[in-house]
């Protein structure tokens, strides 16, 4: 059966698509969800019509993400935890730590975003990736500090200069009255 998708399945296909599949699924789960079309010529130039209106809408939406992938790949998070023997921390730093600092920073970002297979439960850097918009992703810098060596208790949220040594210097910002 050959349908038009509609919208967006996951481990199907992408809007407009149009993609053979086995009858029952057409019938059964993609027409009464309202996620596919059967194929049709009218129905073929409808979707025509979407397409070319959907790829504008698409490039303008990539191109107003690009400037918060460029923010947030300068965004620099450190973390200070308590620490115990071979860098292993108490605890651990999660997605949602890592949100509730960037929510503080006034980006608005669903943890969901965050790609981080497993919290981070080590001392030292790491790039932490966050999905944008489709294929597009920001990388943010994460450091986790020992509480003894960084006197603050929350996460101290700098920009990111080069060093010569090509490391970045992180700055806690002036505490807010």
């Amino acid at each position: 059966m050959k349908v038009i998708l509609k919208q967006d399945v996951e481990s199907v296909g992408r809007k407009g698509d149009i993609l053979n599949v086995a009858p029952g699924y057409g019938r059964n789960y993609l027409l009464p969800r309202k996620l596919a079309l059967e194929v049709t010529p009218s129905n073929l130039k409808m979707i025509e019509i979407e397409q070319a209106s959907l790829k504008k809408k698409f490039e303008a939406e990539r191109t107003s993400f690009q400037a918060v992938i460029e923010k947030l790949n300068q965004v620099v998070l450190t973390f200070a935890r308590k620490a115990g023997e071979k860098d292993h921390i108490f605890g651990s730093v999660s997605a949602s730590d890592v949100k509730d600092a960037l929510d503080k920073l006034g980006f608005d970002i669903d943890r969901k975003k965050i790609v981080l297979d497993e919290p981070l439960k080590r001392l030292g850097a790491y790039a932490v990736p966050i999905k944008i918009f489709h294929d597009d992703r920001a990388e943010i810098k994460v450091h986790i500090v020992k509480e003894e060596d960084e006197a603050a208790t929350g996460p101290a949220v700098a920009p990111m200069s080069p060093h010569p040594e090509g490391k970045s210097a992180t700055e806690k910002p002036e505490p807010e009255v």
